[in-house]
């Protein structure tokens, strides 16, 4: 079986199996360079410390906040220490830093929740169109092109209004929706990579489709969907957001940034309750920065141009 395996691969030569099989081993210490990179890395660095907090606040929500996020008060308290009420109340007399916190629950889960979705069918999708070629490629790619065609917002508000503006039904919906840019990643990375000498020997030695597709083939693709998914995250959080100031999203009493939001609608709002719509409008611009910086860190650390 061996000797069938060196013969298929004619030119290429078993000098270069060997080597490409070297290269799969090292794979490992090659993540963990990456790593330190991405860490030496200043704006990524400071991206992945403030997206840290910001995911420890909605962990640690039940004992960061200082009320019940539900609990009626007095109405339209401005913030102060004295009262206890540090970013003030809302209409409800609802305590705003208490519903700040919990809402990082829910933008945190949307964007997190889509990306894991769309990226699994992505990556799926992309990897069989990429490996089988000829006219499987074909009528997946035609696939995507007709999805990367719907207008994003607009189909998520007709999927929302349809299904029912629910948490769940929003990650749902951003995750069907947003899987054909990683195909388009995969599918390329895929049709350089199975050209090479390890997969073509792995294809002479027998194995199965399945193992040299996620054992072999996507860990050396994976790098660019990595990027991807970072602003991937940082889009569903303003996705929901605008859902929820439509009213589309995540309804009340949960509380979401965007949610948070809507009651800045209102021109005296704007003007005379700034401590209604400023922390939330923040903690979206704060996740969505941070988010950035990571994204950009990893673009940098694995672009080998980058690199050199």
């Amino acid at each position: 079986m061996k000797g069938q395996a060196a013969s298929a691969l004619g030119g290429e030569g078993a000098g270069g199996a060997a080597a490409d099989f070297a290269e799969i081993e090292s794979a490992r210490s090659g993540w963990e360079a990456t790593a330190r990179r991405f860490f030496r890395h200043r704006l990524a660095g400071v991206g992945f410390v403030l997206f840290t907090l910001l995911a420890l606040m909605a962990v640690l929500a039940p004992l960061l906040a200082p009320y019940d996020p539900y609990a009626i008060g007095k109405s339209y308290q401005s913030p102060s220490f004295a009262s206890g009420h540090w970013l003030g109340t809302d209409q409800s007399g609802r305590d705003v830093l208490s519903r700040l916190i919990y809402a990082a629950r829910i933008s945190l889960s949307v964007g997190v929740g889509a990306v894991a979705i769309y990226v699994v069918i992505g990556t799926l999708v992309g990897a069989v169109a990429g490996y089988f070629g000829g006219w499987v490629d074909a009528v997946i790619m035609r696939i995507t092109d007709v999805f990367m065609s719907f207008p994003y917002l607009l189909v998520i508000l007709v999927m929302v209004s349809v299904l029912g503006p629910s948490l769940g039904n929003i990650i749902l919906a951003l995750g069907i929706l947003g899987w054909p840019a990683v195909a388009r990643l995969i599918r390329g990375g895929v049709l350089s990579v199975k050209e090479k000498a390890f997969v073509k020997a792995g294809i002479a030695l027998g194995y199965s489709t399945p193992r040299l597709l996620f054992k072999h083939i996507l860990p050396n693709v994976i790098a660019p969907v990595l990027v991807n998914a970072t602003f991937g995250i940082a889009v569903a959080i303003i996705t929901e957001a605008s859902l929820s100031f439509l009213g589309m999203g995540v309804q009340p009493p949960t509380a979401s940034w965007g949610n948070m939001l809507t009651e800045a609608q209102s021109f005296s709002t704007l003007t005379n309750r700034p401590w209604l719509w400023i922390p939330p409008a923040g903690m979206i611009v704060l996740a969505v920065i941070s988010i950035n910086f990571m994204g950009d860190g990893l673009r940098d650390v694995m672009d080998p141009k980058g690199r050199r």
